[in-house]
């Protein structure tokens, strides 16, 4: 299955089977936890992960590997940014939002806080998940250290080319080597729930549903 078939597979289940078929199949948690969620609007996004870790210091850089990134990042690549803790300030922003919709990116997901809020809404409809919002900038508190490694966000680790599904649920991330499966299996997930939600109605009963398909 190719990396378009596989995106398209996945803008049409439902982000909880994501999610149940990534605990089964990777034998792990995929989801991030509640704290990254939708600032911006309630998009759902769907893309490869363009992975960006920053760290800290008290230079007033640039935060040069996402530039990059952003410019030389296929288009609907979803960019990833960790700052490898938690902290009060914005990786993200209303230039940066510019920079990633002339490149056709597909969305945001960040370990950090994002800024200019009412511009990105206003401008764009960008979709930009994040553990915070903040008025406070990088420069001089973090800089880039790497692009497309390993960073952890939400609580996941996120590889780059690892497929992010997201939306007002949550985000989940599905490993690339488990992708096909994990679609494969969600597409059953979503199969069986709406046979047994259908049981469910016509039955009149709850549990009727449940004892049928062993499943909620």
């Amino acid at each position: 299955m190719t990396q378009e078939e596989l995106i398209a597979g996945f803008r049409n289940v439902a982000t909880a089977s994501v999610a149940d078929a990534v605990d089964k199949i990777a034998g792990k948690g995929g989801y991030m936890d509640e704290a990254i969620k939708p600032r911006i609007n309630d998009r759902r996004i769907v893309g490869p992960a363009v992975t960006i870790l920053e760290g800290p210091t008290d230079e007033f850089l640039p935060p040069q590997h996402a530039l990059d990134a952003i410019d030389e990042s296929p288009a609907g690549s979803v960019i990833c940014i960790s700052v490898g803790e938690e902290t009060n300030v914005a990786v993200w922003g209303g230039l940066m939002t510019a920079g990633a919709v002339a490149n056709k990116h597909e969305g945001a997901v960040l370990d950090g806080g994002v800024r200019d809020i009412t511009e990105i809404r206003r401008d764009y409809d960008f979709p930009v998940f994040s553990r915070s919002a903040s008025p406070g900038t990088t420069l001089g508190r973090f800089k880039t250290l790497s692009a497309n490694q390993p960073v952890r966000i939400g609580g996941v680790i996120v590889h780059a080319g690892d497929i992010i599904v997201g939306d007002i649920d949550g985000v989940v991330v599905v490993p690339k080597e488990h992708a096909a499966a994990v679609l494969t299996m969600a597409r059953e997930i979503d199969e069986r729930e709406l046979e047994q939600a259908k049981l469910i109605i016509t039955a009149g009963s709850l549990r009727g549903g449940l004892a049928k398909y062993g499943r909620i």
